[in-house]
């Protein structure tokens, strides 16, 4: 998640911003990953989509330099302020703003800033959300991902309700991918990319990778010692929200599951 300097959107210089939890680490993180076979099965259609609908979204934007309708040059930086400011969450218009702006939480998980915050989050989804998915099932995987990520926007903005700062990307809902794979695959094992060690592949039990994971993101929340144009707490939110949100899907499965079992279990013979 992006948040940009005194509501001018993302940062002035985009291709320099990561989403510090997803993106950044993305690219020198998972690249694949293996658990236990998923209950479900069938293409991911949910995760395709929102990886294409957010492809679609940046190419057709000001932030992705191939869209000439908003201008080139010294304009184009305040073009992509106004397109942020329209589609992306500003804390104290949330709050005190008009009707419309209640539904930025959503629009705003479909915009990134820059190229490498587009290709962080959707490494991160590609990789996490597909088993996910299935495991989960399309539906209830949607619904966890708009959920999730919206609130965690709401989160951030209820917490700094007075901010003209623009919050852009799906990090806050992919982060609620990574809470949920934690929940549903702990014991899988992440296959590691790392550039300092030559590339050399790695394997690592999930939970130690995304616990990892989030300790930096709830470190970078609490103490301020992140990147500024960063919303950490809305990945820490986005997390937990995920972790939250497995868990009471898988319950209530099994609950239904098991009704049904004792229901048929009932029946005279």
């Amino acid at each position: 998640m992006v948040a940009g300097r005194g509501g001018m959107g993302p940062p002035r210089r985009p291709g320099e911003a990561l989403c510090a939890g997803c993106a950044r680490y993305a690219m020198i993180w998972t690249v694949s990953s293996e658990a236990a076979a998923p209950a479900r099965t069938g293409a991911p259609w949910v995760t395709w989509t929102v990886l294409a609908v957010c492809g679609v979204v940046f190419l057709a934007g000001p932030a992705s330099g191939l869209n000439a309708s908003y201008g080139s040059g010294d304009g184009l930086p305040a073009a992509q302020a106004a397109y942020f400011a329209r589609w992306g969450v500003v804390p104290r218009e949330l709050w005190h703003g008009s009707p419309a702006a209640l539904l930025t939480p959503l629009t705003a998980l479909f915009v990134h800033g820059s190229w490498p915050h587009l290709l962080g989050n959707m490494l991160f989804l590609h990789v996490f959300g597909a088993m996910t998915e299935a495991r989960l099932g399309r539906v209830p995987f949607a619904l966890c991902y708009l959920l999730t990520g919206s609130l965690a926007l709401f989160g951030y903005a209820a917490a700094h309700a007075e901010s003209g700062r623009t919050l852009v990307g799906a990090s806050g809902a992919v982060s609620g991918v990574l809470g949920a794979f934690l929940y549903l695959f702990p014991r899988a094992r992440v296959t590691s990319l790392f550039p300092f060690l030559f590339f050399l592949p790695l394997r690592f039990p999930a939970w130690a990778v995304l616990l990892f994971w989030f300790v930096l993101q709830y470190l970078a929340a609490g103490t301020g010692g992140g990147r500024p144009e960063i919303a950490y707490l809305a990945h820490v939110l986005g997390f937990a929200l995920g972790f939250g949100c497995a868990w009471v899907l898988t319950t209530r499965a099994v609950r239904v599951k098991d009704a049904a079992g004792s229901a048929e279990g009932d029946k005279p013979t």
